[in-house]
């Protein structure tokens, strides 16, 4: 699918989301650091606990949104929200005040991804929707990759101005989607929807008929598993670099040399990790096109578990590099058949639903993928990295499993 052929809402929002994703990574990996001076490591632990526990309701809330009112009102509701926080959040001269508007940022972006993932697919046939989402996520990764870098000069030096410039963004996205944008709930969905009566009970319900279908609930499960050592990069993996990586060369010319070592060593594998994921997600995407989603997603949680269960047998910072490379590319199988998969298996009128209700795979990898630390003061790094492998093993027999109930669901149609 060409760039040109795409419908204008894609084209408006992957210019949009490219640049707010931009501006939201020049301060969020910062806020930590921020609130451990401003609160203390204590407290400030404590505190980062609660964004991810409220975007996982918000998560659920914006699919049920996006199902009911439109992709389009809920997309600005949350640029509305988050540009207000992001204005408190500017003129605030309290912490505790930064904090709630920190959470109401977190709330609002969760609001977004539901609705947008859901639009997505809406104007997306099946055999183009891995490419499409690709692209989405190549640009989502071209923020990752370049706001650190200049958050770390912007954030310490004109916070107060890069928060202006944040409401000034998301001000103009809104206004954006507000004017070029059309909704793409079909309509008849929308009257069915507008019928129901909107109530916190209406919505548990309608996600409690969504987590008794098996396959959905199966899928989920796998995904947590897979979330759990993908969490690892920045949890056990870089505890690791630091206590193991020892200084060494990394290039040398004559007399010269680069050496790298503990925390330098980890920055230089996550630089090559956002290198290989904005400069080959649509390559490889398209390489493994035609490949089943069930293939993709077993090998893509087979190659993550084993690169880096590989990285247990090296402190060498090129061998390293190798094993990154390696759990990458099954980072960058499984990421937009992933999507396309959610998008393909719901139903139309409760997409936005099930992209919400799939986020949570993510939210409860990260609260269990921590636990990975506290087994490292008793396991050696082949044992810890040994329980990650065996973590993505099983996520990918589940997935297997989960493809084999798929045709019977097929065979024998019931509502989830």
């Amino acid at each position: 699918m060409y760039w040109r052929s795409w419908d204008t809402n894609l084209k408006v929002r992957l210019f949009g989301e490219l640049i707010t994703h931009t501006f939201f990574w020049m301060y969020f990996p910062f806020m930590a650091l921020y609130f451990s001076d401003s609160f203390g490591k204590d407290v400030a632990g404590i505190l980062l606990m609660v964004p991810p526990l409220l975007g996982m309701l918000s998560n659920l809330f914006g699919g049920y949104l996006a199902d009911k009112v439109g992709r389009k009102a809920t997309m600005l509701l949350s640029l509305c929200t988050s540009s207000t926080m992001f204005a408190i959040f500017a003129f605030s001269g309290s912490p505790f005040i930064d904090y709630l508007a920190f959470i109401g940022i977190g709330i609002a972006s969760s609001l977004y991804w539901p609705a947008s993932s859901a639009m997505v697919a809406d104007l997306t046939t099946e055999e183009d929707r891995r490419i499409v989402f690709a692209t989405f996520y190549t640009a989502m990764n071209i923020g990752v990759v370049a706001g650190p870098v200049l958050g770390s000069f912007f954030f310490v030096h004109y916070r107060f101005e890069l928060l202006l410039f944040c409401t000034a963004v998301e001000l103009l996205f809104a206004c954006a989607v507000f004017f070029l944008i059309r909704e793409t709930l079909p309509a008849e969905v929308r009257a069915q929807k507008a019928q129901e009566r909107f109530s916190i009970s209406q919505q548990f319900k309608s996600y409690s008929v969504i987590f008794r279908d098996k396959v959905f609930a199966l899928y989920i499960g796998a995904g947590i598993l897979v979330a759990i050592a993908f969490m690892q990069l920045d949890l056990y993996m870089s505890l690791y670099v630091k206590e193991y990586v020892h200084n060494q060369r990394l290039i040398w010319w004559g007399d010269w040399s680069l050496s790298v070592g503990g925390t330098s060593a980890f920055g230089w594998l996550m630089g090559l990790n956002g290198l290989l994921v904005v400069l080959l997600t649509l390559p490889v995407t398209r390489w493994f096109q035609h490949w089943s989603d069930r293939n993709s997603l077993v090998i893509s949680s087979v190659l993550y578990g084993f690169g880096m269960f590989l990285m247990a047998f090296t402190a060498n910072i090129w061998l390293l590099f190798g094993c990154m490379a390696i759990l990458t590319l099954g980072e960058l199988i499984r990421t937009p058949v992933a999507q396309s998969f959610i998008s393909k298996y719901s139903p139309e009128d409760a997409r936005g639903q099930y992209m919400g209700a799939s986020s949570l795979q993510f939210s409860i990898g990260r609260f269990i993928a921590p636990l990975a630390i506290g087994a490292s003061q008793w396991l050696s790094p082949v044992g810890v990295f040994g329980i990650i492998f065996a973590v993505t093993l099983i996520s990918a027999a589940l997935y297997v499993r989960l493809f084999r109930m798929i045709p019977q669901e097929e065979q024998t149609p019931s509502q989830p």
